[in-house]
């Protein structure tokens, strides 16, 4: 199944490849009347991103379900526009590097902008705050949307490079697949080592991380990416999500944790509802320990969107007693529709709306009180 999808997306990535134009000029985002500053700052923010997540998926998790999904108890719920530099449809690592780093460039970008130059991401940025970081994952921590919350590279597939860049930052935890790159390495390093040497607790498998009682750390649930919930991974991302939470609100001055469903997206590529709606309901389960979490702290801010949709997923029939779903797909790359923002906590009014998904960087460093000059 694997190699099947590679084949579906490789060809799709290329820059400057697409023949559909946008403008590349920069929407203004910045935050400067009083209705769009939070009323109350959070200390701690959850960002979480159904890769491929369009309304499509959210409403076949429901029937599939059948019962509400978590991200229902989230009373704000916005629109973003997720067009890249170069494209009216973005992939992934500009779909990221757009909520990441406030700024639209190529698909395929890393944390660069459009002339391949470093783009300075949230998470360095808060770090300067003694803000606490952390980022999980359902496919390779090296994968593009994680990728672009710590990475600086000009294309997405330079998974040896991006592992490199985990050593160049000070982020606190990061749990994901991808290990292989850490260490069967074309340079011969064992970046394990040095992520040790710099503090790192190194777990393997979830139980290690969730034994993990304070500190950094690398954690690693895979060598490559994790299997697809049809595949046994179960309840993976839900467990080493609170894991993540766990370490990270020991800092006193506040966090910032970015969660991904990533393989959301690739039941669309792959044009399979029953993928879709496992991993969507894999997700709203990780929804639901957030919020039950935020609920109980009340100083969190969760931010819940996708960077694109994938498929071009439509229902057409179905049952909801019997939670089915007769879906059909349009394409087996991604689509230009917008995508829905749901937010709870304090600050969560700021996002309603409709915007550019570039302003979700500016809402966050609002909602922290961070100014950029």
């Amino acid at each position: 199944m694997k190699s099947i999808y590679l084949l579906l997306i490789v060809g799709s990535y290329g820059f400057g490849s697409c023949n559909q134009d946008v403008k590349s000029e920069e929407p203004e985002n910045t935050i400067e009347t009083p209705e769009q500053q939070p009323k109350v700052k959070p200390k701690n923010i959850i960002f979480m991103i159904g890769d491929g997540m369009g309304l499509t998926q959210i409403t076949a998790g429901m029937i599939a379900k059948k019962d509400n999904l978590n991200l229902e108890r989230c009373p704000i719920i916005g629109l973003s526009k997720t067009e890249s530099a170069d494209n009216i449809i973005t992939d992934s690592a500009a779909g990221a590097t757009a909520f990441s780093t406030g700024v639209k460039t190529y698909n395929g970008a890393i944390g660069v902008g459009t002339d391949t130059l470093p783009l300075k991401n949230i998470i360095e940025i808060v770090e300067t705050h003694n803000i606490a970081t952390g980022l999980v994952a359902t496919a390779s921590i090296t994968h593009a949307t994680p990728a672009s919350f710590i990475a600086h590279q000009k294309s997405r597939f330079m998974d040896q490079e991006i592992a490199a860049d985990f050593l160049n930052t000070d982020i606190d935890v990061f749990i994901g697949g991808g290990k292989t790159h850490f260490t069967q390495r074309e340079d011969q390093q064992n970046l394990l080592k040095q992520l040790e040497e710099k503090g790192y607790n190194i777990a393997t498998g979830i139980e290690e991380v969730e034994a993990v009682g304070d500190g950094k750390l690398a954690g690693f649930i895979a060598d490559d990416h994790p299997v697809k919930m049809s595949e046994g991974r179960g309840d993976v991302l839900t467990r080493a999500t609170k894991a993540a939470i766990n370490l990270l609100v020991m800092g006193d001055k506040g966090f910032f944790l970015m969660v991904e469903g990533s393989q959301i997206d690739w039941g669309g590529h792959a044009n399979e509802s029953d993928y879709i709606i496992s991993e969507m309901i894999d997700f709203d389960n990780t929804i639901g320990a957030v919020l039950d979490f935020a609920e109980k702290n009340g100083e969190t801010l969760v931010i819940i969107t996708a960077d694109h949709e994938t498929g071009g997923y439509a229902i057409n029939g179905g049952d909801r007693a019997a939670g089915t779903v007769d879906g059909a797909f349009t394409t087996d790359y991604h689509t230009a529709t917008m995508v829905p923002v749901f937010a709870f906590g304090p600050g969560a009014e700021i996002f309603s709306g409709i915007y550019q998904n570039t302003a979700i960087f500016n809402k966050m460093l609002a909602s922290y009180g961070i100014s950029i000059e």
